[in-house]
């Protein structure tokens, strides 16, 4: 068994799993070796998983990550045990031998977070691995729970090898398994796109009913608008293409079916602005500048950054200085789990 728990181990270097949105990997790394200069990296999933190692502890590493909160990482879980790929009983005997030796998981609440690729020595599904480390734990009087776990195991069987740790949800980035946050789809949900601000709602930290009156750009078919209606709020929509229909009845809904650029509104009307239009980025930033002057000092944007271009990060510089220029404060850029290939900028109009 690999247990990188050892002292000096603690002290010079610590190694962690980390995932993206699927083909956004590069930009992960890109990002801790930005933070940390020094990053050796292995890809476990091609795309979207890979293995690093950071020249600083692991509590150092949390803790400048999240100073820092990066753009493309999703989600990431300390390496603390790592068995290379064979016999699955074996390794989960170790397995559970590490896990039970972990003084801190005693009367701790765990939940148990297990993924695993089709390459591993586990012939189930990662469904019934983790059922499986659960029940060898369980005799030891070990407490589960989905929800405020005091702690989080991750267990990640790869082809090449186990990875597992122990952790605080908090430093995990996500308390999501792989960061991969499952909203239950609704019977007569207009579009996933509602997905995107559920999430932003809660990795922003954005409570949407204390807002009043909302304006959607590029609004069609209505999933943003949608959920923003069920929040309480007052919503403008504009699109030259048809909303969805279930909508048009909702007595807080003003629906323009024009051009942004075509469309006038009273100044500082609106204390919440959002746009997800599938249009070029640049063009995107001119149509939503152009139309700040309606946006109340302290108002809030959600806007999306469709990533078009083959260098990503310069793009998103590009734009957010677009937005700064214009009056707004970047709060946080994130590549969330329901984003594919874009991000999501929250901002605040100081201006």
């Amino acid at each position: 068994m690999f247990d990188l728990e050892s002292r000096t181990e603690r002290e010079e270097q610590s190694r962690f799993i980390c995932t993206a949105n699927h083909g956004f990997l590069p930009y992960a790394q890109e990002e801790l070796r930005r933070l940390f200069g020094s990053v050796k990296s292995t890809v476990v999933v091609p795309g979207e998983v890979f293995a690093v190692t950071l020249q600083v502890s692991a509590q150092e590493a949390v803790e400048q990550i999240g100073a820092y909160p990066p753009m493309f990482l999703r989600h990431l879980f300390p390496v603390q045990f790592q068995e290379n790929n064979g016999d699955a009983e074996q390794i989960l005997a170790q397995l559970t031998s590490f896990i039970l030796n972990r003084s801190e998981l005693n009367g701790s609440r765990l939940n148990v977070q297990v993924r695993k690729s089709e390459g591993c020595s586990w012939e189930g599904n990662a469904g019934s691995l983790k059922q499986e480390v659960m029940d060898r734990l369980a005799p030891a009087g070990a407490e589960f729970t989905l929800q405020d776990a005091d702690y989080i195991v991750s267990l990640f069987a790869g082809d090449e090898a186990w990875y597992a740790g122990v952790s605080r949800p908090a430093d995990n980035l996500s308390d999501w398994n792989g960061g991969a946050i499952r909203f239950q789809r609704e019977e007569v949900q207009i579009s996933r796109a509602k997905f995107k601000l559920l999430e932003a709602e809660a990795t922003f930290g954005i409570d949407f009913r204390a807002f009043h009156k909302a304006l959607d750009i590029g609004a069609a078919p209505g999933g943003w608008t949608s959920f923003l209606l069920e929040r309480g709020l007052e919503v403008t929509a504009v699109d030259p293409a048809k909303m969805n229909t279930s909508l048009l009845e909702s007595p807080r809904l003003t629906y323009l079916r024009k051009n942004a650029g075509e469309v006038k509104f009273r100044e500082r009307e609106f204390d919440l602005l959002v746009c997800d239009m599938s249009w070029s980025p640049k063009l995107m930033a001119k149509l939503v500048t152009d139309l700040l002057y309606s946006l109340q000092t302290g108002g809030t944007a959600i806007v999306t950054v469709k990533l078009m271009h083959k260098k990503p990060l310069a793009l998103i510089k590009e734009v957010i200085t677009l937005f700064e220029e214009s009056g707004m404060q970047l709060q946080r850029v994130k590549q969330l789990f329901h984003n594919r290939d874009e991000v999501t900028l929250f901002m605040i109009k100081y201006d």
